[in-house]
């Protein structure tokens, strides 16, 4: 039987991960909770695929609308970091990210992905999906899908607001 999540809280987490400035970092629940901020957690297959490139570049081009909304974005895939930082090197032309504004975490050990249910166990890769966790840890949203449909940043966009501004209802 599957456990309900939402409403939880978030599997902690730490990765290494390829920074924007193209460094080699770390990324952790833990730290965006001590800032006060929300995680949005997006989880991809791989990188060099085709959809991916998209996808992470439209999170990328609205960075700034995520930070007015105290929200940081870090992508997940079970990619080393050393193919996160050649990945992103490659340029949108050529089918790449040309740089990203925020982490690319590498889940090598597959933890994260697992405990998020979003790994596919046969194939060592990730589903699509997309976590929103309070500062508070609590995971907030939650989706998944097959490694061929996209997310909409603007309904991400739209649903991280409707958390922001609703409050918990009165219990009974």
């Amino acid at each position: 039987m599957v456990e309900r999540m939402i409403g939880n809280p978030a599997p902690r987490f730490e990765m290494k991960a390829v920074l924007p400035s193209r460094e080699f970092g770390t990324v952790s629940l833990e730290e965006n909770m001590k800032k006060d901020r929300w995680t949005v957690l997006i989880f991809y297959p791989m990188n060099f695929s085709q959809s991916s490139p998209a996808e992470l570049t439209a999170f990328s081009d609205r960075h700034v609308e995520f930070a007015e909304l105290n929200a940081e974005v870090i992508g997940v895939s079970t990619d080393t970091v050393h193919a996160h930082l050649a990945w992103v090197g490659i340029a949108r032309k050529n089918n790449g990210p040309g740089g990203l504004n925020f982490p690319l975490a590498s889940d090598r050990k597959l933890a994260v992905s697992r405990e998020y249910g979003m790994l596919i166990e046969e194939e060592g890769i990730a589903l699509r999906g997309l976590f929103i966790i309070s500062p508070e840890g609590e995971l907030r949203y939650q989706t998944a899908f097959r490694e061929d449909i996209g997310r909409d940043i603007d309904e991400t966009l739209r649903v991280l607001q409707g958390l922001q501004m609703g409050g918990r209802r009165a219990a009974n």
